[in-house]
């Protein structure tokens, strides 16, 4: 009986192992396909002379891939193939395909025009043509990014750097990927800033398809860059002193050095309380990080009171309204730092910037109070609520203050499938080890 007995105990603990495995596994899983930010995708490869045609099948094999890593449908990620030489060849349509299967599998019959090279004409239609809505871009919005992802292999024969400014005014992310001999000027004439995030080059066709995982970890993250409304509401009162609002500023302008502030990104606002609340510069009246920063540096510091209930009322009322620059449609989100008690009452306001919308971060220096800074975080809590000491190590909160518009940035769907054959494994062990300890306890009955 005990060899048998022992045998039992040894699978119970299988599958608590199994279990604990299957977690990780789980987790490992998570950098397969991406559940993205809504995106139209235009695909620009070169088919010119001079990639060989097993050259361009490895192009397709690459596009493939990328492919299997998006989100493809109707209302997130839609793929659209732009083939160029001499001449252009829109070969796929935003709107044909709404399936990776279907996607791929027209991918895999695109043949190569093997001509010249006018990558700028191949551009100019993809801003007229491919990006159109005749051909299913969807509206010009926020919430949708259009990318378009430019392979070639040689120096264009036209002009690509007014046109390619053209379509990056149009609001088309461009990633531009050079392979061989490739002209390395051409490729940031034509990228989007940030150029080391925008090109790319490969030595030949044969290792390009190590940009694979690149492209799918960028379209996993792409909602980290959608379009938001941020003001900060900052306490201006007389205990934080002259020397320490110095330094406050200075922790403005680390966490806006982590923004991605433009026109059609993020937008900033800044307000300063004290007894009263003053508007130092409104959402969007500085589009780029430069004239912000400037901006949070010529702050004056107000002193007086702390009326912190009063500065959430009017960052609700004013700084988040129409007139004052806040999008419609937009992620919004407020960030207040306080060095004290409140001298006025701050739940309801609290409350009603939480239940419209607004994503609540409330940072605390000194003798902030943690059940005030508690009720102004959003939930989770843990993850909205920062308390430090001391005014100098504030620079930690910065590091640590992570602004994430995404409730879900990569739910994966091959993790759920995974999940699934888990479950279903699980399962069907248990039915086995139940089967085995009724075999079990009838041997005890025989043996006893």
């Amino acid at each position: 009986m005990a060899p048998t007995y022992q045998l039992f105990l040894l699978l119970l603990g299988l599958v608590g192992t199994q279990a604990t495995f299957d977690h990780r596994m789980a987790a490992a899983m998570a950098t397969g396909l991406c559940r993205t930010r809504p995106t139209d995708l235009v695909f620009i490869i070169d088919s010119s002379r001079s990639v060989r045609p097993s050259e361009f099948e490895q192009v397709k094999v690459f596009l493939a891939k990328v492919i299997e890593g998006l989100d493809v449908g109707p209302n997130s990620t839609r793929v659209g193939v732009v083939n160029y030489a001499s001449r252009v060849k829109n070969e796929v349509s935003l709107k044909t395909h709404r399936t990776k299967a279907a996607l791929v599998k027209a991918v895999t019959k695109i043949e190569p025009l093997s001509t010249g090279t006018m990558t700028g004409l191949a551009i100019q239609f993809a801003l007229n043509v491919a990006f159109s809505e005749a051909e299913g871009a969807r509206a010009k919005s926020p919430d949708i990014s259009r990318v378009a992802i430019i392979v070639t292999d040689g120096r264009p024969q036209d002009n690509v750097k007014d046109v390619a400014q053209r379509a990056r005014d149009a609001g088309i992310e461009i990633f531009a990927i050079g392979v061989g001999r490739v002209d390395m000027n051409t490729l940031k004439q034509m990228a989007s800033e940030s150029l080391d995030d925008h090109v790319d080059y490969v030595e030949s066709y044969s290792v390009i398809e190590k940009l694979t995982k690149k492209f799918k970890e960028a379209f996993c993250a792409a909602c980290s860059n959608a379009a938001i409304d941020v003001v900060f509401v900052i306490d201006g009162s007389k205990s934080i002193r002259p020397e320490n609002f110095e330094l406050v500023k200075k922790w403005i302008n680390q966490i806006v050095d982590k923004m991605d502030v433009s026109e059609s990104k993020t937008h900033v606002g800044l307000v300063q309380y004290s007894s009263l609340v003053k508007t130092e510069f409104p959402l969007g009246q500085h589009n780029n990080k430069k004239d912000l920063k400037d901006a949070v540096k010529k702050m004056d510091y107000m002193e007086k009171g702390t009326m912190t209930g009063h500065a959430l009322s009017y960052m609700m009322e004013t700084s988040f309204s129409l007139s004052q620059g806040a999008r419609p449609g937009v992620q919004k989100i407020g960030i207040v730092f306080t060095d004290g008690r409140s001298q006025d009452y701050i739940m309801d306001a609290a409350k009603k910037a939480k239940e419209e919308g607004v994503k609540m971060y409330a940072v605390g220096v000194g003798s902030a109070v943690e059940s005030e800074l508690k009720a102004i975080a959003s939930e989770p809590i843990a993850e909205h609520y920062f308390y430090t000491a001391d005014f100098k190590t504030m620079n930690q909160i910065s590091k640590k203050l992570q602004i994430n518009v995404c409730e879900d940035p990569c739910e994966c769907d091959s993790l759920v499938k995974f999940q699934k054959k888990v479950e279903a494994a699980l399962q069907a062990l248990n039915k086995k080890l139940e089967s085995m300890s009724k075999r079990i306890a009838l041997l005890e009955k025989k043996i006893v």
